[in-house]
């Protein structure tokens, strides 16, 4: 009789908060799921740093073999700073009492896939030291006056800091 009585205790608990239990297990079971973090690694940032400095002496390279009697070139890339990201930032200031309390955070957006990151502002293109050009026409300065304005134009580079060889 006990054992009726103590069944029909918890039935009626159970039907009457079983909306709160049913909430508190979700919860439980969400606060039990791995957290995934995308952590941005000071490797991976260096790869995909590399893999642009890879990708622009291509281009320059595909750019120059196009120069009328340059011939095949290869190019190589002296680099002071890499690409810069600026990310997007919001800021608030309290000017209540007599200290000034300021906050900055950065804008995160979410893709498609949930992964969030920062918005980015600004992309500043990297910083180049100088640059070394080998090409089979360098023996004609006019080749030679062609490689260096062109190089110029897309590292930003002066004359002074670019040298165009023969290729042997």
């Amino acid at each position: 009789m006990e054992h009726k009585l103590n069944l029909d205790k918890v039935k009626s608990f159970i039907s009457k908060y079983r909306y709160a239990a049913l909430i508190l297990l979700i919860g439980i079971v969400f606060m039990l799921l791995p957290e995934r973090k995308q952590e941005v690694t000071t490797e991976s940032a260096a790869i995909s740093e590399q893999s642009t400095e890879n990708t622009e002496s291509k281009q320059l390279t595909a750019i120059l073999e196009q120069i009328q009697g340059a011939g095949k070139v290869q190019v190589m890339l002296s680099v002071a700073a890499g690409e810069e990201r600026l990310y997007q930032t919001d800021s608030e200031t309290d000017l209540s009492g007599s200290a000034d309390h300021r906050r900055v955070e950065t804008v995160i957006v979410s893709d498609s896939n949930r992964q969030e990151t920062g918005l980015i502002r600004q992309v500043n293109p990297p910083v180049y030291l100088g640059a070394v050009v080998v090409c089979e026409g360098a023996d004609r300065a006019s080749v030679r006056l062609a490689v260096t304005e062109a190089v110029s134009k897309i590292t930003g580079l002066g004359a002074d800091c670019i040298v165009v060889l023969k290729m042997k």
